[in-house]
């Protein structure tokens, strides 16, 4: 598994809008073969920063699978334009992990 991991700065005054059509991107990325969820987050600090985390089973799946699909132009067309600067997208994979603590 691995991490698809990307800080999103959104222009002012788009927040409401980027989080309803990022609602209506997620039928895209999630229909590719390979995604296992995402999640994006607000950040508390500043108001127009998201961070988008998304897993999938490899990165082909992410980099070619996703990005090279007919979906990913309906994802790009939604949200891209939102976007400033354009995100930097990075992967990372599991060195060390914590279990769940017993209750």
């Amino acid at each position: 598994m691995i991490l698809e991991v990307a800080a999103l700065y959104i222009k002012e005054g788009r927040n409401d809008q980027f989080e309803s059509d990022f609602i209506e991107a997620g039928q895209y990325i999630s229909s590719i073969t390979g995604y296992i969820r995402h999640s994006l987050q607000k950040c508390i600090e500043q108001d127009n920063k998201y961070l988008l985390l998304v897993e999938w089973e490899n990165l082909e799946d992410h980099a070619i699978g996703f990005r090279q699909s007919e979906v990913y132009n309906n994802w790009k067309e939604l949200l891209h334009h939102y976007y400033d600067p354009f995100p930097i997208v990075e992967h990372f994979q599991v060195v060390v992990a914590n279990p769940l603590p017993a209750h």
